[in-house]
């Protein structure tokens, strides 16, 4: 990828079309793990100014997007666990706060981000690691510092809470 390469070589213009090809989608991971607009957007600032700082550490191994989600899952867990009472989310089981009534897609299909925005905070994350982005409980665990375990046991956490909540049980 050539953009990559001047990217790399220290051409802001490439890093920016870099930035604008994929902040959508760092956006978006962001703010399915932290379930916070403001978080979101903070991290997702975070990712690329890291990526920036990083970008000779990209050897193409793999390719870039894989290689940016890893960094902005890490960099969005990172930032969870720096913000005020990041213990108390972990381990507040029961968030009334974010229990509010689910919202309806268009044509009344359900929104799933609703739902998965409801979930406790380590069942939001590694549901999202694990369902939607695709990383085994191996790596998740890893990124958290946790029991392989314990990943299974909160995406199973996840699942039940959301098939209750979407009336599948």
């Amino acid at each position: 990828m050539a953009m990559l390469d001047a990217a790399k070589a220290g051409d802001r213009q490439a890093y920016q079309k870099l930035y604008h090809q994929f902040v959508g989608q760092v956006y978006a991971l962001c703010f399915r793990l932290t379930g916070d607009v403001g978080y979101a957007e903070e991290a997702t600032q975070e990712v690329f100014i890291q990526v920036w700082q990083k970008l000779d550490n990209f050897r193409g191994d793999s390719k870039f997007s894989t290689w940016l989600h890893s960094v902005a899952s890490n960099i969005a867990i990172s930032y969870l666990r720096k913000q005020k009472g990041w213990l108390q989310r972990m381990f507040n089981i029961e968030d009334t706060a974010a229990m509010d009534a689910p919202a309806e897609g268009s044509a009344g299909q359900v929104d799933l981000d609703k739902y998965i925005q409801r979930l406790p905070e380590r069942a939001r994350i590694v549901f999202v690691l694990h369902a939607i982005e695709g990383y085994r409980h191996e790596e998740i665990a890893d990124m958290m510092n946790t029991a392989v375990g314990s990943s299974k046991a909160q995406f199973h956490r996840a699942k039940q809470l959301l098939k209750e909540w979407m009336g599948y049980e």
